[in-house]
């Protein structure tokens, strides 16, 4: 296994090769970036502020829970709390790729996940099981969906505010067809429907019975807790 690892290398021919391969996936992220523009305008947000978001948080989901929050004074420790559940599941993702970043010094470790997303991780992973031992691969990735997140974004705040009724565009559910299409497209493994059911099935009880938005944090916690308890013989496979 370490003769393998002393192979790991970044360069442009990777870099490149993981862009091309994220681009099908990076236009439909400039639709979702799109939708938080729309969704910032309406919210209040100044352009600045939202740009400023997307070029440097980039996180989809915890930026639209944000605008959830989004409101005078600003709920600071709530908002850090629902991102910090929201992307919990970074943990398990970093840990998954770390076989492949160990041989790097430290600080390109950090440095190679800053634009780690779920889509970059899953192709980069599924590379990587392939033989791939090119982080440009992972990096690539990560740079075609964060400019079209951003350039998405930009065209959202552009014309957002000549959308009255962004329901209309079926902007409100993209989010959640992108969310189905990364647990779907990434051929799951049957033991993770059980923190998935946990998760939602957590996060629609806290919705009914605890105080606004602390659902998109029990569910996070929920599933996150739940799929670190499994028995690591139930993933069989992958454990390889």
């Amino acid at each position: 296994m370490m003769s393998k690892e002393k192979h790991v290398r970044l360069d442009a021919k990777g870099t490149w090769r993981g862009i091309r391969m994220m681009l099908p996936l990076a236009a439909f992220t400039v639709a979702f970036g799109l939708a938080f523009g729309v969704a910032a305008v309406h919210r209040g947000l100044a352009d600045w502020e939202a740009m400023l978001m997307s070029l440097f948080v980039f996180a989809a989901p915890s930026q639209f829970a944000a605008l959830e929050l989004w409101h005078p004074p600003l709920p600071l420790l709530a908002l850090a709390a629902v991102t910090l559940a929201i992307h919990t599941r970074h943990m398990l993702m970093s840990a998954a790729l770390y076989p492949w970043l160990e041989p790097l010094p430290r600080h390109q470790q950090f440095a190679m996940v800053i634009l780690l997303t779920d889509s970059n991780w899953a192709m980069a992973l599924g590379e990587y099981h392939r033989g791939e031992r090119n982080l440009g691969i992972l990096l690539g990735g990560g740079i075609a969906l964060w400019s079209a997140w951003v350039v998405g974004t930009g065209v959202g705040l552009a014309f957002g505010g000549g959308i009255t009724e962004p329901e209309r565009f079926g902007l409100d559910v993209i989010m959640l067809c992108f969310l189905l299409m990364i647990v779907v497209g990434g051929n799951p493994r049957a033991v993770m429907a059980l923190p998935w059911l946990a998760a939602a099935a957590s996060a629609l009880m806290a919705y009914w019975w605890l105080p606004p938005y602390l659902h998109v944090m029990v569910g996070a916690l929920t599933g996150g807790v739940l799929a670190v308890m499994l028995p690591g013989r139930w993933f069989g496979a992958t454990a390889s």
